[in-house]
């Protein structure tokens, strides 16, 4: 998210082969801890518990260092496949060799009631269903980012502890495991035949109340695991040309909210980079305000509400309900210091710093008011009432627009530097007056005391006045990037979107052909900024990848000006970019073919079932003869 693209991409041979590509991870989630899982059956990223905890696997981003849980079949693999089962977050991986076939079932073990008290486990099936397969598993947990290496500890013959600090983590199977203390990790060796199986599960504990009693590994957790997201995406309501996507982007950004909290993480992982071997490094295992309202409003147009309830729950309580102390973003149990420190990890292909925690939490950026109004505005479209309390918070951010619209700021990019007075942070105060308003006159609320009708409408109006004089180009008639200059970024495409300007006006018009002028590739897609603008501070001229959720705001600009076939011709480039299993990060490098940033990105999914939802509510009326 941050603006900082410092760092020369480190390619061709210089590339640590090592490294599995971004988009060779598939995501397992239970709505409290996620982990990556590669398409060799190797959970290289995990972070237990919580989805900001210490990783305790974390090869994705230093391979000797990090520690793993790999499941290798023995022998040459000749073929290979993954899904998630219908419906889920549950991974299912094919591995063949020239003995025969296995099939690794993986997931985190959700129950009905486990957003308070979840199993904290991670459960690994593996099923031979052709031939006679050995297998070789090897566990090695390396806590709080590699830094500690565990004491294991054997308790029966299928039972094994590892301890560091106050992480502990107890594997159990239906296999003998086997402690090899110089690597400091857990193997089991299993052969199997044609309808043989075993599971592995790894429960994460604190240390100082250790839980080692025996429990039956079997495949029980998965099926209720399989069930529980089944009865979930029974709720989801996806129809049209992109149901499919719809429903696969909709579990996704479902792993990425904290079931007992409600708040909704930017991506599951921390410091995979926007520039390879740069420096743009930034954790995102957060709830940004922005990121959180534009998910809940894509989980609501395809039927689950309830996430917006439970973000709104969140949001109060972290604030305290007093609007003034606001942040951009908190930790999942609203946690309001994120000290931004690095670890000793080499990053992905060599990428460093890793770093954990964000200073961008300390940082300006109006823009998230116009979020949040734009967010209760569609939370409250004629579905709930707005009570006293929830009224006076409401109003207490609108005020806080008025007030200080006229402000420089950080940006939605989060510009690492000087800040400026960004047209999209203006628009969004905007946004925030407009919405304000409008929930004010539908809902019929006594403003008397909270808020101030004439103050907004006057706020709102003197925007208005300023972005159409300062942030419009006097030569080029195209909205900019902020006032005083002539460079553009993607974030121009949202005032279409909000509804400050209309989609064919010709300022917007023109702002569209610059963006895709300037910021745009022969694919298509386009990047948020040019990496050689002064705001964005660079060294050695990196460049970062093209920003997918810009690319699919370009395609709802375009669709909504009545550009429908190019919409569509877009926004399958984009649909063809995800990986095997429907993953998507934040960027993509049309020069080597690969993900940038952290991985899977909730913006991202969000804005493909946008701008799927959008073409499909723009598509040409296709008349039907009548036939005698």
């Amino acid at each position: 998210m941050s603006a900082e693209t410092t760092g020369t991409a480190v390619t061709g041979t210089d590339v640590p082969m090592m490294y599995r590509p971004i988009g060779d991870y598939a995501l397992i989630s239970d709505c409290h801890s996620t982990a990556l899982v590669s398409s060799e059956g190797s959970i290289d990223w995990a972070c237990l518990r919580r989805f900001d905890a210490g990783s305790a696997f974390a090869r994705l981003l230093d391979h000797d260092r990090g520690g793993y849980f790999s499941i290798v079949p023995v022998g040459r693999v000749v073929a290979s496949s993954r899904r998630y089962l219908d419906d889920t977050m549950v991974l299912e991986t094919t591995l063949v060799v020239d003995t025969g076939t296995i099939v690794i079932t993986d997931a985190f073990a959700m129950r009905s009631g486990g957003s308070r008290k979840p199993f904290n486990s991670l459960v690994r099936s593996v099923t031979c269903t052709d031939g006679q397969v050995g297998v070789t598993v090897t566990i090695a947990p390396r806590f709080d980012y590699g830094s500690a290496h565990p004491w294991l500890r054997m308790h029966s013959h299928n039972v094994v502890s590892a301890v560091a600090g106050d992480d502990a983590l107890v594997l159990h199977a239906n296999t003998v495991l086997t402690i090899d203390a110089e690597a400091c990790c857990v193997h089991a060796t299993p052969t199997l035949a044609a309808g043989d199986s075993f599971v592995v599960i790894a429960t994460s504990q604190a240390a100082h109340s250790l839980d080692t009693k025996p429990i039956e590994p079997t495949s029980d957790r998965l099926a209720d695991t399989i069930r529980w997201w089944q009865r979930w995406s029974e709720s989801t309501v996806a129809k049209g040309p992109y149901a499919k996507l719809l429903n696969r982007s909709a579990l996704v950004l479902k792993a990425l909210c904290c079931a007992p909290t409600g708040a909704i993480i930017a991506a599951p992982t921390t410091s995979l980079p926007e520039v390879a071997g740069g420096k743009a490094n930034w954790d995102y295992r957060y709830c940004w305000i922005r990121d959180a309202t534009l998910t809940l409003a894509a989980l609501s147009a395809v039927g689950h509400h309830e996430v917006a309830d439970g973000f709104r729950n969140f949001l109060m309580r972290s604030t305290a309900g007093h609007g003034d102390e606001l942040q951009i973003m908190y930790g999942v149990y609203g946690e309001r210091r994120l000290p931004e420190i690095e670890v000793e990890l080499e990053g992905w292909r060599r990428s460093a710093p890793v770093r954990i925690g964000n200073g961008a939490a300390a940082q300006t950026q109006l823009d998230m008011y116009g979020h949040i109004l734009d967010a209760v505005h569609l939370w409250h479209g004629g579905r709930h009432d707005i009570d006293t309390d929830e009224w006076a918070f409401i109003a207490s951010l609108v005020d806080l627009a008025a007030q200080r619209w006229d402000r420089t700021d950080a940006g939605i990019w989060e510009i690492r530097g000087e800040p400026r007075h960004f047209v999209h942070s203006k628009v969004m105060c905007w946004v925030a007056l407009d919405r304000g308003i409008r929930l004010a006159e539908d809902h019929r609320l006594d403003v008397d005391g909270v808020g101030d009708l004439q103050a907004w409408t006057k706020a709102r109006a003197a925007i208005r006045e300023a972005v159409e004089a300062d942030g419009v180009d006097p030569v080029a008639g195209n909205f900019v990037q902020y006032f005083g200059t002539s460079e553009v970024d993607a974030s121009l495409l949202q005032l279409a979107l909000v509804g400050f300007v209309e989609p064919a006006d010709p300022r917007m018009i023109r702002t569209v052909e610059a963006i895709q002028a300037r910021l745009g590739g022969a694919d298509g897609f386009i990047r948020r900024y040019r990496s050689t603008d002064v705001v964005v501070e660079t060294v050695n001229g990196g460049d970062e990848g093209y920003f997918l959720l810009c690319s699919c705001w370009l395609v709802q600009v375009l669709a909504k000006q009545g550009r429908h076939t190019e919409a569509t011709v877009l926004f399958e480039r984009i649909v063809a970019l995800g990986n095997d299993v429907g993953l998507y990060a934040e960027e993509y490098d049309v020069t080597s073919k690969e993900f940038l940033g952290n991985f899977p990105q909730a913006f991202t999914h969000l804005g493909l079932m946008a701008a799927a939802n959008c073409l499909d509510a723009c598509a040409p009326i296709r008349s039907v003869p009548i036939t005698m």
